[in-house]
């Protein structure tokens, strides 16, 4: 699947099932750039985040930094904002609770990300609305 097929399959606000497709979709894409950088498409990992981000699940950060660090590339492409679907304060909250190596990177990227101003106006609705105009046909 390409990113143009999915955006055509689940839209950028997918519910239920659907996101668990998306789940399993940036799985393997976060696979394919971990053996070799440009094996996956960073362009359908980017999206796949968005979607991950517009559902709001605090659950889904874990798997959105996994892909934002699966290659330079990667992480070029998917913005840090994304893993805050729920939220910069309960994303951060959330993180720090995690006693994993990955979680304290994250959350590490956050804060040093947000001392540079990069959530200045920060908002999900707003960032979600930019994602609208930026997919928009």
């Amino acid at each position: 699947m390409d990113e143009d097929e999915s955006m055509h399959r689940y839209g950028l606000h997918p519910t239920g099932a659907d996101l668990d497709e998306v789940r399993d979709l940036l799985t393997a894409q976060i696979r394919l750039e971990n053996r070799a950088q440009g094996d996956g498409d960073t362009e359908l990992m980017k999206l796949c985040c968005v979607q991950l981000f517009n559902a709001g699940v605090i659950d889904d950060v874990p798997l959105i930094w996994q892909a934002k660090t699966a290659s330079m590339d990667a992480d070029g492409s998917i913005d840090i904002q994304l893993l805050c679907g729920s939220g910069l304060v309960r994303t951060k909250s959330f993180l720090s609770g995690q006693r994993l190596p990955e979680a304290e990177a994250a959350l590490q990227r956050l804060i040093r990300c947000e001392a540079a101003g990069d959530f200045d106006y920060f908002s999900t609705k707003g960032h979600s609305a930019w994602y609208a105009a930026y997919y928009a046909p």
